[in-house]
């Protein structure tokens, strides 16, 4: 399962889990089909859940066979592989990919009815062809970490769908429940009032319709087809392409859409999108593709960030995928422990630390009503290992990847970048600039943030439309909370951030579960209590503050070396709020005093 709900009804879908052979393989060449399979591991999956592969650091070969019933197209969807992924189909490559935190295709021709091997090679290995996946503070998994999708597809299909919710143009005051779901193909939406009562709203939708070269046969055919939306009840006829071989077009428009609910965090309204795709001269459409999409606007405006036009303030944690039980790969009902521990502390926030996540977990945050900061790959890296020649492509291809693929979750409030790496530089500057032109170029209607360390030396903080701030007063420092964050609105403002929402991206320290001492010396769940506690009283008692991210929701594992930074005790970042088997510390209490507004600031 790679969503938590049905993506497609015309065209047929399946998913390749289960256990796959494996095999680590050195550097060099291959023989795929010399290669001794040694193990079977679950798919998805991280091969350090293996007990000889504890901390296995390399390339393997996974390796599954596909039968398929009759002779057809197929498209193979892999929703991430850690890092570098090659896949052959029959021996043969049809894809390469790098990063593991998005997802990427394969399509093949005309396959032949019977029984196919499928191998990935997987790399997860630190060299100067991966600029991204460094040595670093949380830890880079092998493997297949996220599910892999087999569907079979038609002369076209429908690559994704962009879903722009514009304006409010109408809204009731009460609509009876049974016109709300005309279809079923809606989810059902609470009737409200106010700026969550329903009524009609102006959106744009774009589909993005492929015609792969199926065939040899196929090459000099051209198709003309017409796509259909269909959304609450209500059919828009989004255009007609035509396509040669080998083309892909987007179609789409502005369109109102009635008797819709605003999606918000106290009530999370969600709705099907579905968009069929029809060949002319054709009684049956050839493809489909349904998304589950929010009617919500984002803003930032008099230095505050708005939901639907009323301010909100982001308060919630920074989190890893990372479990002592599934490394990264994560299966759904630890997904939504997290998310139910977070909400039982009263957060209405996650950022996304530091890669895209998996898209159930943001299923979850849609459905519950929690808000979410993306950002893509890259953290901590200096400006020379910015230098490296593959940095630019690997992080244009990251960022443009979660961007398209992460598009339709109303959850999503924020696309953020480059966490803490050279933005005190001009050369750095160059490459921010970049970057947040690329994403506002694919989508204007989020705003855009990085989190900064370098306090005063930032230089990059007008070309963002947020400013946030990493700091760490009481563990790295001992300065006051509230002085240090009034300095710090100071910088950004006098950085090009004045009049600019401000966000207090990560602040903490570290607590080991169970190491308790009256002394409170550094380490132990009660001086990390006592941290927790004066930055949130610092936060929430500031009225220019438009968010807090705890640093961090659970302790995660690290990459092991040397320096202060690769040397943790145990390996681990022991600032979570939970510890690594989600068990709550000291500070879980004072977070949800907080969070929950049990707490009267002046």
């Amino acid at each position: 399962m790679s969503r938590l709900f049905q993506t497609n009804t015309v065209r047929k879908v399946r998913e390749l889990g289960g256990m796959w052979d494996f095999v680590t393989v050195p550097d060099g060449e291959i023989q795929l089909e010399s290669l001794q399979y040694r193990y079977r591991l679950a798919v998805p999956g991280c091969w350090e859940t293996h007990p000889e592969l504890l901390t296995y650091s390399g390339r393997g070969v996974y390796r599954t066979k596909v039968t398929l019933e009759k002779r057809t197209s197929l498209r193979l969807v892999f929703k991430g592989v850690s890092h570098t992924a090659n896949v052959f189909f029959n021996g043969k490559p049809v894809a390469r990919h790098y990063n593991a935190y998005t997802a990427f295709d394969a399509v093949i021709r005309d396959v032949e009815a019977g029984t196919h091997e499928l191998a990935v090679l997987v790399d997860n290995s630190f060299s100067e062809a991966s600029s991204l996946h460094v040595p670093n503070d949380y830890y880079t998994y092998g493997g297949i970490i996220r599910p892999v999708m087999l569907e079979e597809i038609q002369e076209l299909f429908v690559e994704r769908i962009a879903f722009t919710p514009l304006k409010r143009l109408t809204t009731d005051a009460y609509i009876e429940a049974d016109n709300e779901a005309e279809n079923d193909t809606e989810i059902e939406a609470v009737s409200g009032s106010g700026q969550s009562g329903a009524g009609s709203w102006q959106a744009e939708i774009h589909a993005c319709v492929r015609y792969p070269a199926l065939s040899k046969k196929h090459t000099q055919l051209k198709l003309d087809a017409k796509l259909t939306a269909t959304i609450a009840g209500q059919t828009l006829e989004l255009g007609s392409v035509s396509l040669q071989p080998g083309d892909t077009a987007s179609v789409g428009g502005i369109f109102s859409i009635d008797r819709v609910q605003a999606w918000s965090q106290e009530n999370p309204s969600l709705y099907f999108l579905q968009v069929v795709v029809q060949i002319e001269g054709q009684a049956a459409p050839v493809d489909d593709l349904v998304e589950r999409v929010g009617f919500r606007t984002v803003t930032t405006e008099r230095g505050r960030i708005q939901l639907n036009g009323e301010d909100i303030v982001l308060q919630g944690f920074n989190r890893h995928e990372d479990h002592p039980l599934t490394g990264s790969a994560f299966p759904l009902p630890l997904m939504a422990q997290d998310l139910q521990l977070m909400l039982d502390m009263g957060a209405n926030a996650v950022r996304t630390s530091h890669y895209p996540n998996d898209e159930r977990f943001l299923d979850l945050c849609d459905e519950q009503g929690v808000l979410v900061w993306e950002e893509n790959h890259a953290r901590g890296l200096s400006i020379e290992q910015m230098r490296n020649p593959n940095f630019i492509w690997q992080c244009e291809q990251v960022n443009r990847e979660m961007v398209e693929q992460h598009f339709n979750h109303p959850s999503i409030v924020i696309w953020a970048i480059l966490n803490e790496c050279a933005s005190d530089l001009e050369e750095g500057r160059v490459h921010y600039k970049r970057q947040l032109e690329q994403i506002r170029a694919m989508d204007s209607s989020r705003p855009l943030t990085f989190a900064s360390h370098h306090r005063e030396q930032e230089i990059c903080f007008d070309l963002a439309d947020i400013v946030s701030c990493n700091l760490y007063p009481g563990w790295y420092g001992d300065e006051d909370p509230g002085e240090l964050c009034d300095a710090a609105r100071g910088w950004a403002d006098a950085a090009g951030g004045a009049g600019k929402p401000m966000i207090m991206s990560e602040f903490g320290g570290d607590g080991h579960y169970g190491l308790r001492d009256p002394n409170r010396v550094r380490g132990t769940e009660e001086r990390q209590a006592d941290i927790i506690e004066a930055n949130l009283q610092a936060y929430t008692s500031r009225e220019y503050m438009s968010g807090m991210f705890i640093w961090q929701f659970c302790d995660c594992r690290v990459t092991e070396g040397t320096g202060w930074l690769l040397a943790r005790a145990g390996t681990q970042n022991s600032k979570g709020i939970v510890d690594r088997y989600r068990r709550p510390k000291l500070a879980y209490e004072v977070v949800k005093k907080y969070f929950r507004g049990k707490v009267k600031v002046n």
